[in-house]
């Protein structure tokens, strides 16, 4: 105890070297939680928007259906199962028809996926509704931001499809852009257009069919097996967020390296610079009969403390501005969407208490080690030749 008053004294009179130690350490210590938050952030925001976009309480893929296999889409398409009639009916659950098409916006063909979905759907946030609006024999259409940058297409305009049915054999009319729609998910977006699931299953002679069928949200139950279907959950529709989010988060631990050790440096200078202007005065403590690592145990704790006080600082600034950033987030800059990945405009970091108390359990041991490897050298001086102010 008269250890810990001790160094806690000797560590206030040292005046502004202490606190600008502190400030330095807290400051890596809120930098360092606020980008684990921002990168857990994205991750909850991004798993978010891809169930309320894409993926509801997850699918079922016709057995042939592979998203990454462009050649798959001509036998990935069978008829909607009896298990699922219901729901799709109720508008809970949406099953979906992938093709391949070709628009031609301004006199250019663009290679597209035409997709299919009931414009009365309630499983995903698509606004399906303006595909029921069927106008002078119009067929309505929707694309997303990305497709409209891309093609120069918005609200109102025509444009020719060219598509072909199941036969093999090409067809092609005109289909008007009924809304646009902003997401955060790309891949509900980039080179797709969406008409009625019953449109595009007579133009493809597919009738009845379906390529992967979107389950509810508030999907419980286990899915039942059905014959020619395979059921994907969350765990496998995330797996490109989670590669993503992982890979970022090793990313990360650099950072974090480079802003804790540049922190740790400021306080093993000091103490060196401490040890080395201190001299008479662990003679004297060791003179008084205080043993060499008694004095070792003093500086340390001086050192460690240095984190204890940082915590503190960083808890009286730290706190009111990751507040801040978790209640209003912290806008990205834009052509983010260009990047091809599920992030949203504004990112709102997300924290925990394990994250909290962990970082600052590093920061408390890594000072504390940081700070006992320049005081060894005490362990080294002779009691006489430290008063004179020699040893070093």
């Amino acid at each position: 105890m008269l250890s810990i008053r001790l160094a806690f004294k000797n560590l206030l009179g040292a005046g502004l070297r202490t606190w600008l130690n502190a400030f330095v350490l807290s400051l890596a210590f809120v930098m360092i939680v606020f980008q684990m938050g921002f990168i857990e952030g994205w991750n909850v925001q991004a798993k978010q928007d891809t169930t309320d976009w894409e993926v509801g309480g997850g699918e079922y893929w016709q057995k042939s259906y592979d998203p990454y296999d462009i050649l798959s889409l001509n036998d990935a398409h069978s008829p909607v199962p009896a298990e699922m009639t219901g729901l799709c009916s109720q508008g809970k659950a949406a099953p979906i028809l992938v093709t391949q098409a070709a628009i031609f916006p301004g006199g250019r063909m663009k290679n597209i996926l035409l997709k299919g979905i009931d414009p009365g759907q309630k499983a995903v946030r698509l606004p399906s509704a303006a595909l029921a609006s069927d106008t002078a024999g119009e067929t309505p259409a929707i694309i997303g931001t990305r497709m409209m940058a891309v093609t120069g297409l918005k609200k109102g305009d025509m444009v020719t499809l060219r598509w072909r049915d199941a036969n093999g054999t090409f067809d092609a009319r005109e289909i008007r852009i009924a809304d646009v729609f902003h997401s955060s998910v790309p891949s509900i977006d980039n080179n797709q257009v969406w008409i009625s699931l019953p449109v595009l299953q007579k133009m493809t002679e597919m009738p009845g069919n379906a390529t992967y069928i979107v389950l509810p949200k508030e999907q419980t139950t286990t899915p039942p097996v059905m014959p020619g279907w395979i059921y994907r959950d969350h765990n496998f529709l995330f797996q490109d967020i989670d590669i993503i989010i992982k890979e970022k988060s090793i990313a990360g631990v650099v950072i974090y390296l480079l802003l804790l050790s540049l922190a740790l440096l400021a306080v093993f200078d000091t103490q060196v610079l401490s040890i080395f202007r201190r001299e008479k005065e662990i003679g004297t403590y060791i003179a008084l009969g205080m043993t060499r690592w008694q004095v070792v145990r003093l500086f340390t704790l001086e050192g460690a403390m240095n984190s204890i006080l940082s915590l503190f600082l960083a808890a009286l600034w730290g706190t009111p501005l990751l507040w801040m950033l978790a209640r209003n987030g912290y806008a990205l800059p834009k052509g983010t969407e260009g990047y091809g990945l599920t992030i949203a405009e504004k990112i709102f970091p997300t924290y925990s208490i394990a994250m909290v108390f962990s970082m600052a359990l590093i920061v408390m041991i890594t000072t504390t080690i940081v700070s006992f490897i320049p005081s060894r050298k005490i362990a080294g001086m002779k009691p006489t030749e430290a008063l004179r102010g020699k040893s070093l």
